[in-house]
């Protein structure tokens, strides 16, 4: 019988490339949110996959940023590069589709890091035509000397068997770091935050969403249900009309979207309450970061 794996996997790439998707389809539920804006993943978030002979924990990472001119930019980086420390095996997801001067960046940070490193080429599916991808994987492997280059589509769940069958390779002897029914080390709490503030970003347009974050007030677990009360923080006053929207448009329309999905995630009635507060220029004051709950890595 062979012995018991258990290891930490780094999924690690520029913003936007598919790294919460990918979590997600591997772990076939939720565990971060994800839309198609550039820093919806703000958090380091641990999604474990646990079979009968190997545990993997994934951490889901904010994507890398060139540009990290505001105090949550640099805590996301801080958070993504220290990921890297404690993993075992590093997957660096970048575009089948395209390669940009922050994969650029991302690799050359990458080039540090003592552990292996598997590049996965995310959403082969819109690869056309199909030969062109012969010469996207040749032009990979020029780039660094990768463990392995996986070609996959997160998004179609393309070659998912493959990537899951050869990680354990790469994973040390040790047993299990987490309970076998645990899926992620982040609560119920956190994730009706993080549900609510995907909705949030689904819903508004432009930059808005990356001025405001959501923290839950009051969580109260009853017999009868759910009651959520949480602050959507703004930095400006003129972002606070926005997502109210007209009589409340908007946060009635985000509110019942969030309640829905809380509850089918609970699997129980949910009453949530929304307020949309203003704290200038959060995002720029690591203090303020710290106190709506963002990680000090």
């Amino acid at each position: 019988m062979s012995a018991y794996r258990c290891g930490m996997v780094a999924v690690i790439g520029r913003p936007n490339v598919g790294k919460s998707t990918l979590i997600n389809a591997i772990m076939g539920r939720k565990i971060s949110i994800v839309t198609a804006k550039p820093q919806t993943t703000r958090h380091r978030i641990l999604a474990v996959h646990t079979t009968a002979d190997t545990q993997i924990i994934f951490v889901d990472t904010p994507g890398l940023h060139r540009r990290a001119g505001k105090a949550m930019n640099r805590l996301m980086n801080r958070i993504a590069a220290n990921a890297l420390t404690d993993a075992d095996l590093v997957m660096f997801v970048s575009d089948a589709t395209r390669w940009t001067a922050e994969d650029d960046d991302v690799l050359k940070r990458l080039k540090a890091c003592r552990a292996p490193i598997v590049a996965l080429l995310n959403k082969v599916d819109k690869v056309h035509p199909k030969e062109t991808l012969f010469d996207t994987l040749r032009v990979m492997s020029e780039r660094y000397n990768f463990a392995e280059i996986v070609p996959i589509s997160a998004q179609k769940r393309d070659n998912l068997d493959q990537l899951m069958a050869m990680i354990p390779r790469y994973l040390p002897e040790s047993p299990p770091l987490f309970p076998e029914h645990m899926h992620t080390d982040r609560g119920p709490e956190f994730q009706a935050a993080e549900i609510i503030r995907e909705k949030l970003t689904l819903n508004l347009h432009q930059e808005l969403p990356y001025g405001l974050t959501v923290q839950i007030e009051r969580y109260l677990t009853e017999n009868s249900g759910v009651t959520i009360n949480a602050i959507i923080w703004v930095e400006r006053d003129s972002q606070k009309g926005i997502v109210v929207g007209k009589n409340g448009s908007v946060l009635k329309k985000v509110g019942r979207a969030a309640r829905l999905e809380i509850a089918e995630q609970l699997k129980r009635p949910v009453h949530l309450e929304l307020w949309v507060k203003v704290k200038s220029n959060w995002a720029d004051s690591e203090k303020d970061l710290l106190s709506l709950g963002y990680d000090a890595p």
